[in-house]
């Protein structure tokens, strides 16, 4: 059941069923979460079997404001503070130590956790009448194309999730993760926010994930499995030379591909499904997984991609497609 975000009435029911136990669709301006109290072990637990997703692969909570966080962080680093001072509300996860015996369930059994301020008015007004934080994950089956859309909740989940309809993403890919529990800041997963904001806004050097001689070994954190964000078709990444040389080789019948590229392309075959790449990466950005579920929605097989460039604010496009391309 998709109800009209901009509804009051709607987003007090929305809150209702979150207190009750239940799930509820949100948007966020980075993709739609599926929302449960994360508070409740019970009812986090429901995400997990809804979306058929690992118990141990953590969630992010969202709070309604950054006096919330002390609900769920047993401490907040000065970088971490001056992070979320910068960035919230905003496309920013930070994970902190959390506090024990809170949101066991949300975190995966990890002594840390992730926490997120979206910027939708549609979420934090829903938050805010929660009253609680919500553990929202991407509303997708586990490992599938994100939800930018109420419409791709809905064709996830059927009509006896309530989903609040906020429009589409503005974002459209998943928040920035950033590390805050070892000492130094160190980015698990990109999104929107570059290195160097991150950088400018914390005052210190932002590591790589990778970097574990330096801080030690990560915590598991959202979306950072090598598979994820596919698509039911075949992604293949290609430069713009190698894109060309496989659509000149392509024989009549190619109906079963789709093409999504910035370069000028030769295409001779009637059927090709194309759609061309913004050259913003912003705006690649948000109209990225609906590109993937609309050429799912045509029924191609193969889905060729030409690899974003190596430019700092495409690390995040860049990271999903890979992903994406490793299932």
């Amino acid at each position: 059941m998709i109800l009209p975000g901009t509804d009051k009435q709607a987003i007090l029911e929305a809150a209702r069923c979150i207190q009750a136990g239940a799930l509820v669709g949100f948007p966020t301006e980075t993709v739609y979460g599926l929302g449960a109290d994360a508070s409740s072990d019970d009812a986090v637990a429901g995400i997990f079997a809804a979306k058929g997703r690992p118990a141990n692969h953590p969630l992010i909570v969202h709070v309604a404001d950054v006096a919330q966080v002390s609900n769920y962080a047993a401490s907040v680093p000065p970088f971490a503070a001056r992070l979320m001072d910068a960035f919230w509300p905003g496309p920013l996860t930070v994970i902190l130590p959390r506090r024990e015996g809170i949101a066991a369930a949300a975190a995966g059994g990890q002594d840390s956790i992730g926490l997120r301020c979206p910027a939708h008015p549609v979420a934090l007004a829903f938050l805010k009448a929660c009253g609680t934080g919500v553990a929202g994950p991407s509303a997708n089956r586990f490992g599938r194309v994100s939800p930018t859309r109420a419409q791709h909740v809905a064709q996830e989940f059927g009509d006896d999730l309530l989903v609040l309809d906020g429009g589409p993403c503005a974002v459209g890919i998943e928040s920035s993760i950033v590390d805050c529990t070892r000492g130094r800041p160190v980015l698990l997963r990109p999104g929107v926010l570059t290195r160097a904001q991150l950088e400018a806004a914390c005052g210190e050097p932002v590591l790589d994930k990778d970097d574990v001689q330096a801080v030690g070994s990560a915590p598991r954190a959202s979306g950072t499995l090598e598979a994820h964000y596919a698509p039911d078709a075949k992604v293949r990444l290609m430069d713009a030379r190698a894109l060309q040389a496989a659509l000149d080789l392509l024989g009549v019948d190619a109906a079963h591909i789709a093409v999504y590229a910035r370069c000028a392309l030769s295409i001779k075959v009637a059927q090709m499904r194309y759609r061309r790449m913004p050259d913003d990466a912003a705006a690649a950005a948000q109209q990225l997984f609906a590109v993937l579920r609309d050429f799912d929605a045509q029924g191609v097989k193969l889905i060729w991609i030409e690899n974003p460039p190596a430019a700092p604010e495409w690390d995040g496009v860049r990271d999903r497609l890979g992903r994406a391309a490793a299932s």
